[in-house]
């Protein structure tokens, strides 16, 4: 009997060390889980709340398709302002160049008057040296020697003659004192020159007065002509 006492109080005594280790050791359940109805609750919150709004995008910068359109309003008056510069420079260099020139012909000219007054007596000396009877005359040779001098200072200062014998008539060149018949002369052909002409830088500064030839004589005309000699 005392046997059976004393099993008994061992197994009280290991039932309680062992209650009492399961006390001590740690709490290791999991969290109870929410209800169904509770989740279903809050996705429904969630779904009634607006979404924020999303940021504006960046705007884009236009682009002209190439090939969609023609240039742009600026760019045609641009090509306009230089195509008129490009004129107006073209314009003010010809203004320039045609100024120089007329300036350079109106110094050129600039003694015209008295150029011309010293051109009867270079006729002169030319006359009085073409009826010297002997040119090797000290006397002709000092005319020929002043003629000389009269000629390069008219050629420095841009007077040339016009030689207009045997030459075609020309009206802006030569004045048509009388015309006569020539058998060896054409026609419109200069037969003499009474007075010759000068240019000035290249204009006329006095014309020649020429006889101009009609061509051959005509056949009765000249008969005629005869008869009135011989009687």
């Amino acid at each position: 009997m005392f046997s059976k006492s004393k099993n008994a109080a061992k197994d009280t005594d290991h039932t309680v060390k062992k209650e009492t280790v399961a006390s001590s050791a740690p709490n290791h359940k999991k969290p109870a889980e929410p209800a169904p109805a509770e989740n279903a609750r809050g996705a429904t919150q969630e779904a009634s709340q607006p979404a924020p709004a999303s940021l504006p995008a960046a705007e884009e910068t236009p682009q002209i398709e190439e090939g969609t359109s023609g240039p742009s309003a600026e760019a045609i008056e641009l090509a306009a302002l230089k195509e008129r510069y490009a004129r107006m420079m073209a314009d003010f260099d010809n203004f320039r160049k045609r100024q120089a020139r007329e300036r350079e012909e109106w110094l050129k000219r600039a003694n015209e008057e008295l150029l011309g007054d010293l051109l009867p007596v270079v006729d002169h000396l030319d006359l009085a040296l073409n009826k010297t009877a002997n040119p090797a005359d000290p006397f002709a040779t000092g005319v020929k020697m002043v003629y000389d001098q009269f000629i390069a200072l008219l050629s420095r200062y841009g007077v040339t003659p016009i030689d207009a014998k045997g030459k075609p008539f020309d009206p802006a060149f030569h004045e048509a004192l009388t015309q006569m018949s020539s058998a060896t002369v054409p026609a419109h052909i200069v037969i003499d020159q009474f007075r010759r002409g000068w240019l000035l830088a290249g204009r006329l500064l006095r014309p020649s007065q020429v006889v101009v030839s009609s061509g051959e004589p005509d056949p009765q005309q000249a008969t005629g002509e005869a008869d009135s000699v011989s009687d």
